[in-house]
């Protein structure tokens, strides 16, 4: 009972630490909003009358919903798994723990594997089967360490919302990163004038001055870390990979091929967005598919192997 117990209080230490990165992120975002809208617009702002206060008030506001409900989103949206077609039965975990590590397994996750839509492979050519989860990984998913779970099309496990980005919420993330990219960019822009006023000193002599000072520099730091991981994310949903398959490509029956799930940037950007345009800007899931098997470009697959676990595959409807 004592290494059950003293396992128990280490994961709810972890649970809690976990989520020091997120609350240091709402302190940030909490404190931006007290210095924005109380220290700059309604202590300090005077030259710009009431009509441009109100004006940076309402595109502050706006910008303000849109980056915490896409953060809000990212966060609690829980990561999706495998379906349970992806799962060994009794039967095949039976057979599989009865046979020697090597080729007899192989074999029989291959004929598990030829029921369902599966077309990547391990560096060796193997299935890919996860020991902890007792399924076949889907294809562009992986095992999750943080969150002991296969999530489907994997992108990156990130600290900074405590929770797996993946296929159920890698549109959020998107969008995440670019509210908090514009909500910088904004308060940057909108600050510098008052910024220069501080070192000429063009400002009463109040605690404001000094809200004003470091939230340009917040700001304009964030706005740098955030505009690269926004580009560079851009260029993954163009080329249609995750974070992962960025470092190391997907490998095909045919061998390895880092372009293999790209479609063209159209249909690579709906993939992650939908194809209706009207859900584009907003945080409310629009993805295609179903996460567990996705179009292709290659033109040599089996054509016995099914499109999908019921035979029908909706990611090639689109």
């Amino acid at each position: 009972m004592a290494p059950s117990g003293s396992r128990s209080i280490k994961r709810g230490c972890q649970r809690v630490l976990y989520w020091i990165p997120v609350l240091f992120i709402a302190l940030i975002v909490a404190w931006s909003y007290y210095a924005y809208v109380l220290q700059l617009c309604i202590e300090s702002i005077e030259d710009t009358g009431e009509k441009g206060k109100f004006v940076y008030l309402l595109v502050y506001h706006v910008v303000f919903i849109m980056f915490v409900w896409a953060y809000w989103q990212t966060i609690f949206t829980k990561p999706m798994n495998p379906l349970k077609e992806f799962h060994l039965s009794h039967s095949d975990k039976e057979l599989l723990e009865r046979e020697d590590r090597g080729e007899s397994q192989q074999e029989i996750l291959r004929r598990i594997a030829k029921d369902l839509p599966i077309y990547t492979r391990t560096n060796s050519g193997a299935i890919r089967f996860c020991d902890r989860c007792q399924l076949l990984k889907p294809d562009r998913c992986h095992h999750c360490s943080v969150c002991d779970k296969c999530i489907l099309k994997m992108d990156h496990h990130c600290p900074w919302v405590n929770n797996c980005v993946g296929f159920a919420n890698y549109k959020f993330f998107m969008l995440f990163l670019l509210y908090s990219l514009l909500y910088c960019l904004f308060i940057t822009a909108t600050d510098l004038q008052y910024f220069i006023k501080f070192w000429t000193n063009g400002l009463p002599d109040t605690q404001a001055k000094f809200h004003i000072l470091f939230l340009f520099f917040s700001a304009s730091m964030f706005s740098v870390s955030l505009a690269s991981l926004f580009i560079y994310h851009c260029w993954l949903v163009c080329k249609n990979r995750s974070t992962l398959e960025a470092v190391r490509s997907p490998v095909f029956r045919h061998g390895t091929d880092k372009n293999g799930f790209s479609l063209g940037f159209s249909k690579n950007f709906r993939q992650v967005f939908g194809d209706e345009v009207k859900y584009w800007p907003i945080p409310v899931f629009s993805s295609l598919g179903d996460g567990c098997s996705f179009p292709t470009c290659l033109v040599n697959l089996d054509p016995e192997q099914p499109s999908s676990p019921t035979g029908s595959n909706p990611a090639n409807k689109r």
